[in-house]
């Protein structure tokens, strides 16, 4: 299973996607450790819109990078999903939100 999450706009009721992203769910523990996880697999409610999650986006990012070794012991054992991809995933959604920063939040994990 896995997460997707994308970005996108609606005119005259019809979306018009500016960003898609997927990431495996085993990812999921480390991203609720640098809080992160909900932004992300459950925006609903809280988060509407890109703008909403940059700050959240910027400082896990900075924790993941800067401990990152901490994190790695929580890679899943079957080997889906490493910490080093996470932060690249991270890196994507948040150049992404930066660049959208009134698009709407779509997960659908």
């Amino acid at each position: 299973m896995s997460l997707d999450f994308t970005l996108h706009y609606e005119m005259d009721g019809n979306k018009i996607y500016v960003y898609d992203g997927n990431i495996t769910h085993n990812l999921g523990e480390i991203a609720g450790k640098v809080g992160i996880y909900k932004c992300l697999w459950h925006p609903e409610g809280e988060f509407k819109l890109a703008k909403d999650i940059i700050t959240k986006l910027r400082k896990g990012l900075k924790l993941l990078k800067k401990n990152k070794i901490k994190y790695v012991k929580f890679e899943p054992k079957n080997g889906w999903g490493t910490c080093e991809y996470l932060i690249l995933f991270v890196e994507d959604v948040l150049n992404a939100c930066e660049k959208y920063p009134n698009s709407r939040i779509e997960s659908n994990g």
